[in-house]
């Protein structure tokens, strides 16, 4: 390992703002996630410290990551990116990238049996709410036992991410199990 990738590790998981974040990066050092799933990209900053997180601890692996995100469909209060431009920028950092535009409850009604085995689940706090409590169906599909999901809170400007237990997460996706459609 290079000095300067143990200082940007030091950086990210001591220093980095914001704060809340850095329970992610400490998280990454036990878990050596390959396969990372992030709900709600925001402007993309912590998708690329994800990644850079991952590569450092990946021992020559590849590093593949999915992001989630309403991209330049978000209301102009959040932040965002196009995702021509986050698909650009998080390429160039030599990760596996495959970015699904919509909500959480579409985009994993689409893509979540590709996304067994994901090792790092990360959800944002400025997903849509019922798609996101929609999405929870889909989820247990895409974890194994030693994946860690981590889940944003907000309370005014300060945000932490708190880990689930898997009993939590089988109970919301059972919560919120997708109903047979019924006829016209």
């Amino acid at each position: 390992m290079s000095a300067a990738g143990l200082l940007r590790f030091a950086y990210y998981a001591y220093l980095s703002r914001p704060a809340g974040e850095r329970v992610l990066y400490r998280a990454m050092r036990r878990l050596r996630p390959r396969r990372i799933v992030e709900l709600g990209l925001g402007d993309a900053r912590r998708a690329q410290r994800l990644i850079r997180t991952a590569q450092r601890y990946a021992a020559g692996e590849s590093v593949r990551y999915t992001g989630v995100d309403l991209f330049e469909m978000r209301p102009a209060e959040q932040a965002r990116i196009g995702i021509k431009q986050a698909y650009h920028d998080l390429r160039a950092m030599g990760a596996t990238v495959q970015l699904a535009p919509g909500d959480p409850f579409s985009a994993l009604a689409r893509i979540a049996n590709a996304l067994t085995g994901t090792d790092l689940l990360v959800i944002a706090a400025d997903n849509d709410a019922p798609s996101l409590a929609r999405a929870w169906f889909y989820i247990p599909r895409m974890l194994h036992e030693r994946t860690r999901v981590y889940l944003e809170h907000r309370d005014g400007d300060a945000s932490t991410f708190r880990l689930l237990k898997r009993s939590e997460i089988e109970a919301l996706a059972a919560t919120h199990e997708r109903r047979p459609r019924r006829a016209a």
